[in-house]
């Protein structure tokens, strides 16, 4: 059982008309921004929950999806190759007034689903606003990398390659985000800006991704009847994906102020969990190396320490109380054989063995499409 983290998809923003703000010089362009509006605004009606289409009509619109992920994901991939010629496009005359102004003018406006202050907010859903394409783009992207996720966990029950695979692209999703996007975001410095929009947040869900594909691919690898050896590696790398993370997180605390604890409470609950699962498969193959006190003091340490860091969360508790109460039946079983049987010294904490970790993922590039079509703007 993986645990489930579905905050970063929750976003939020108001409705944006562009041929109400841009003018464009000709009708190609006027075209393109009211195409720009109306993919837009299905995205919007979607994730405000504004929508009042049936389920049936949703599915013949996207050509028989069935997934709302699936249909979400569409609605973004037709929208976002607009998006980037229209950023392309902006940046040719960015330094020009009148297009400054009519960029103020569109109030581009998000929420944030991993900002602390976020939820303190007594009078609704707090919103954001950066007056800058490459803000809506940067959003946008977010939002797709998180629907791109919620995609992967799924399909998780039924395919676990196409799930590792999706996981893989969002994390792809999130690199290009930190790398090549937000660098190029520059908002007044007055500006708040959410989580979101931080190189740091979108390196620390590319991180996440990459830990939830391997998770993904242990499950594989467990199916395959791979050894307790290489399984308590595997593991322990993803809990080494998740301390990068913390490690991006802790080390940028000027632009990662406003994090909600939930999101802080759910990577360190994912790398306390595959670090007891790495421990559970170190004893079973220690005990099957013919080391059963060693087994037997890897799981007491294991248990001492997953006790001290149960998560917040009750959907997470039960998880990990299942994981411990596993952990605690393979202690009882193990110290019952080396009393009787083996009579082995059970070395003290500073003589176990140290858990190795092996990373095997790595993420899928994006590459972003772009449908170059001429925009010409009346400045």
């Amino acid at each position: 059982m993986m645990l489930r983290f579905e905050d970063p998809a929750k976003l939020k923003t108001k409705k944006i008309v562009f041929e109400d703000v841009y003018a464009g010089r000709d009708s190609g362009t006027l075209e393109q921004l009211k195409e720009l509006s109306s993919k837009r605004r299905v995205i919007e009606e979607s994730i405000n929950e504004s929508s009042f289409i049936t389920d049936a009509i949703a599915r013949e619109i996207s050509g028989g999806l069935t997934s709302p992920c699936e249909q979400d994901l569409q609605k973004l991939e037709q929208y976002l190759p607009l998006l980037e010629n229209l950023v392309v496009h902006f940046d040719l005359v960015s330094n020009n007034r009148q297009m400054i102004v009519w960029t103020t003018e569109l109030k581009i406006r998000w929420t944030s689903a991993l900002s602390a202050s976020s939820f303190f907010n007594l009078l609704g859903p707090k919103y954001f606003q950066i007056d800058s394409l490459r803000f809506e783009l940067c959003m946008t992207l977010f939002l797709y990398g998180a629907i791109l996720r919620e995609r992967a966990l799924e399909v998780l029950p039924a395919d676990l390659v196409q799930s590792a695979t999706i996981f893989r692209k969002a994390a792809g999703v999130y690199q290009y985000l930190a790398h090549d996007v937000i660098p190029s975001l520059r908002p007044a410095s007055t500006a708040e800006r959410p989580p979101e929009s931080t190189s740091p947040v979108s390196s620390v869900m590319s991180l996440i991704c990459l830990a939830e594909a391997q998770a993904v691919t242990i499950r594989k690898a467990e199916e395959k009847g791979n050894t307790g050896g290489l399984l308590a590696k595997l593991h322990y790398g993803v809990t080494q994906f998740l301390d990068e993370a913390t490690g991006v997180l802790y080390s940028t605390t000027g632009e990662c102020k406003d994090i909600s604890s939930r999101f802080l409470d759910f990577i360190s609950s994912c790398k306390a969990l595959h670090e007891l699962r790495s421990q559970k498969y170190l004893a079973d193959s220690l005990k099957t190396a013919g080391q059963v006190g060693v087994a037997v003091g890897v799981l007491h340490h294991a248990l001492d320490n997953a006790k001290k860091k149960m998560p917040g969360e009750e959907s997470w508790r039960v998880i990990f109380r299942k994981e411990i109460d596993d952990a605690a039946d393979m202690l009882r079983k193990y110290e019952h054989e080396n009393e009787f049987v083996w009579r082995e010294k059970i070395p003290t904490m500073d003589e176990l063995p140290l858990l190795e970790g092996k990373k095997i993922v790595n993420f899928i590039p994006y590459h972003p499409q772009r449908w170059e079509r001429a925009l010409v703007f009346n400045i």
